[in-house]
């Protein structure tokens, strides 16, 4: 086999080996089991490849067309599929114990805007000097930034102290499909119906006395 073979996930014109194939033609139809040659005569003449596209079958299953044309539409569609694959991140935000309010806001609307993205957050609180002594203060503060993003992210790590800082990790929630509404017929159906003699009786006005 030659190397430029090897490049390709399928056999083409030339390098088919089988004696004999089945046959499908470049619009689909099926033009049954044919020698190789005959094959790569109508390739030939119609002006398109042989593309072996079943190796494995008995006897090999081949086809007419442009390959040309037809690997640059898969390289195409591998791109474009490539493209809308989200690689999902892991980014930091950092706190301090005494983080002030402004500074707070400001990065849990970095946060919600990460998870929105599609990617995790590590939310790290760095202990300084004596502020090892009062780690309540940091669990405070990431149970307040939990609360805050409740709505955006699920907890995939809870705090946890990892030498002198708090680490804890959330990643985007996912969002929720509305319930669909229920059809009338179904909703109909599934209420209880009132007794025909019970609503003519209401219809029918009552009697003088």
């Amino acid at each position: 086999m030659s190397p430029i073979a090897l490049e390709r996930p399928q056999r083409i014109n030339g390098e088919i080996t089988a004696p004999q194939l089945r046959l499908v033609a470049e619009n689909g139809d099926q033009l049954g089991i044919v020698a190789v040659g005959d094959a790569l005569r109508m390739a030939e003449e119609q002006n398109v490849d042989l593309v072996e596209i079943a190796p494995l079958a008995v006897p090999p299953v081949c086809k007419l067309m442009d390959y040309g044309k037809f690997r640059y539409r898969e390289q195409k569609k591998a791109h474009e599929a490539k493209l809308k694959q989200k690689q999902i991140q892991v980014k930091e935000i950092k706190f301090r114990p005494g983080t002030d309010e402004g500074d707070y806001k400001i990065k849990v609307g970095k946060l919600i805007q990460f998870l929105d993205e599609g990617d995790k957050a590590k939310v790290t609180l760095r202990f300084r000097g004596r502020e090892m002594a009062h780690q309540e203060f940091g669990v405070r503060l990431l149970e307040r930034v939990r609360k805050d993003l409740e709505v955006h992210a699920i907890i995939e790590q809870f705090p946890r102290l990892e030498g002198r800082q708090m680490v804890m990790v959330l990643a985007p929630k996912k969002k929720g499909v509305p319930p669909k509404a229920k059809p009338k017929a179904a909703k109909e159906a599934s209420e209880p119906k009132e007794p025909k003699a019970k609503k003519e009786a209401a219809a029918k006005p009552a009697a003088a006395t």
